[in-house]
């Protein structure tokens, strides 16, 4: 059972997407990924908003998403989140074991 957090960053001035450019360069993101558990950990930027950033956070479950928030990495991510003056928005979802139903499958040109 997958857990995906989406994280929309807000901010000021560019300071969200800033934040993420940060995130990557820096290498915090490739050491996240690299990480026990971690499926998915990407950024996407809403084209009617340019104070947000979404991030997709995905795990393989709730004991890899607890090793990760022990690590130091949180501390670093805390760091730039108060750098750039950032509040948060969190949806979390957990993954449907059975898949896409046959009928939805027809939406979905693969």
């Amino acid at each position: 059972m997958a857990i995906t957090v989406n994280i929309f960053y807000c901010g000021v001035n560019g300071n969200a997407r800033k934040f993420a450019e940060e995130m990557v360069a820096s290498g915090v993101v490739h050491d996240i990924r690299a990480e026990e558990g971690n499926i998915r950990y990407e950024y996407f930027f809403p084209m009617d908003d340019k104070e947000t950033v979404l991030l997709i956070d995905s795990w393989k479950d709730q004991h890899s998403i607890d090793v990760h928030h022990a690590s130091p990495m949180m501390a670093k991510i805390t760091d730039l989140r108060e750098k750039y003056d950032l509040h948060m928005r969190v949806e979390r979802y957990v993954s449907d074991e059975t898949g896409i139903p046959v009928a939805d499958r027809a939406f979905v040109k693969e």
